[in-house]
């Protein structure tokens, strides 16, 4: 792809067809420069099949924010446009459309609230709110669609895969496997969500971490093709990284060829004053593999090795492995909890696909249109209940109970002030006549906050530390049956009774104008 082409799919015009055909009827209509209120928000956590999440990790908005703050409109996008026609032969942009856009720039005329990268969320609850002009708002939704669901879809994974971990190291190894440069997101996204490290280079580079990696099989097979076998393929690795010696040991046998020969070159290792850091297993029966991988390493005096587990791990798989090895190592003589906590595990096409579930249902949908300075609410009517969004101009609170647990998101009115108070009625947000009382409330916390405006990012970008500092805290602080790998219990995002009022008011009216 040339540089120009790279502009052109990677700018303004990163965006689908049907948002510039909208905004041209809005131009054409004068309502193009009525401020606008759209919300960012999911519905369904995503669904493994044999496993289910419970929350979600938000990640993606600061490269989000970075392409609004560079995007601008070029001629060259605008002459794309001009070469655009309907069936009938006829420019299907108008001029004056198009010297509207010139006008306008590119996105920095709105303004967006957000809950901050890197902390939990829930379904149904408005994440990121954008305010503004509502042509350019409408422009925006593809791009603000793209950048924050992919990675929000993989930092959840990574979390669960982190939580499956149990403490274990998390090395994300899905680039090869990843959709295009998308996996540099994709990575990215891993990092906040509990990867402790990827074998991305550039990506990994870029977030301040450093690359981690062992060898392919390929090394050992240039080696016995050449006559020196894999014990030679071994001494050349650890001879070139003797303090970071790491060895794939499955390629021919693992356990009557592999790890015999990398406790040879372990001793010879040691023998020169250096510590090898452990082997890799990268197929069979990984949790079988691993115990009696302990169980030679012990026997060599190598206790403190790490065994590096690989090949299509996910949360679900680890899980299982880790309940085989506390099953099966005492048969052999060893100890289970022991085995472990010398594990580690290198994720990659499951982590990087979100394998089971591959696309985030995130959606952005107007829920308010400016009207002489007071918000006129807007909503989408389904007969599936849970398709319609929360109207209006809203605020978003997490709620904490006496245990200091998250125990409820409650979405109020953007008058409604939830700070203060002990007691909170909240309603279900999709069904009548289901409320509950939230009492014994040690604390509230408002989730959206300013994070751009006029033409500008508010406050600094954060850094890696801080995005998996929120993610800790958050998890932390949820109830640990929401936090399941398999069958999660539901935490509750509620309405409070203004909210719920205004649905339900907007709900009747539309009905009967039907």
């Amino acid at each position: 792809m040339t540089t120009d082409q790279r502009d052109l799919t990677e700018g303004f015009l990163f965006t689908d067809q049907y948002q510039l055909t909208m905004s041209q009827l809005y131009w054409k209509y004068g309502l193009h420069e009525r401020t606008a209120q759209f919300d960012y928000f999911f519905r369904r956590y995503p669904d493994y099949g044999r496993h289910q999440a419970g929350y979600a990790v938000f990640a993606g908005l600061d490269w989000l924010l970075d392409w609004i703050d560079t995007t601008r409109v070029r001629e060259p996008d605008l002459e794309h446009l001009r070469k655009q026609h309907d069936f009938a032969g006829r420019r299907r942009f108008d001029e004056g459309f198009l010297s509207w856009l010139a006008e306008t720039g590119g996105f920095g005329s709105v303004s967006i609230r957000s809950v901050p990268e890197g902390r939990i969320v829930h379904g149904h609850e408005p994440i990121a709110v954008v305010e503004g002009p509502l042509a350019v708002a409408q422009i925006l939704e593809t791009s603000f669609l793209n950048h924050l669901n992919y990675q929000t879809l993989v930092a959840t994974k990574a979390s669960r895969v982190a939580e499956a971990a149990a403490g274990g190291p998390v090395l994300e190894f899905g680039m090869r496997r990843g959709p295009d440069v998308g996996a540099n997101a994709g990575t990215r996204a891993a990092l906040i969500g509990g990867a402790d490290a990827s074998s991305n280079v550039g990506a990994s580079s870029a977030m301040g971490v450093d690359p981690q990696g062992t060898h392919a099989h390929s090394m050992v097979q240039l080696f016995m093709a050449l006559g020196e076998g894999e014990i030679g393929a071994f001494r050349a690795y650890a001879a070139t990284y003797p303090e970071e010696c790491v060895l794939l040991v499955d390629t021919i046998d693992t356990l009557e060829s592999g790890i015999p020969n990398a406790i040879r070159v372990f001793e010879e290792l040691r023998a020169d004053g250096h510590e090898p850091i452990g082997i890799r297993l990268d197929s069979g029966d990984l949790a079988h593999l691993a115990v009696r991988a302990a169980q030679m390493l012990d026997a060599a005096g190598f206790s403190d090795t790490r065994i590096v587990l690989s090949s299509e791990l996910d949360e679900l798989a680890m899980w299982q492995i880790r309940a085989q090895i506390v099953d099966e190592a005492p048969r052999y003589g060893v100890d289970g909890t022991a085995v472990l906590h010398r594990l580690t595990y290198g994720v990659g096409t499951r982590l990087i696909t979100s394998q089971g579930h591959s696309a985030l249902g995130g959606v952005y949908k107007l829920v308010a249109i400016d009207e002489a300075g007071d918000w006129l609410p807007a909503m989408k009517i389904s007969d599936t209940p849970e398709k319609m969004p929360i109207p209006g101009d809203k605020r978003v609170w997490r709620v904490y109970d006496n245990r200091g647990l998250a125990t409820a998101d409650v979405v109020s009115g953007g008058d409604e002030d939830l700070s203060s108070g002990d007691s909170i009625e909240v309603y279900h947000p999709h069904r009548e006549g289901i409320a509950r009382h939230l009492d014994g409330i040690r604390d509230v916390e408002e989730l959206v906050v300013p994070v751009y405006g006029n033409g500008e990012r508010i406050g600094s970008p954060p850094s890696l530390d801080e995005m998996r500092k929120r993610r800790s805290l958050d998890l932390e602080r949820l109830d640990p049956g929401v936090r399941r790998l398999v069958n999660p219990h539901v935490y509750h995002v509620s309405l409070t009774q203004q909210v719920k009022r205004l649905q339900g008011e907007m709900i009747a009216r539309e009905r009967r104008s039907d």
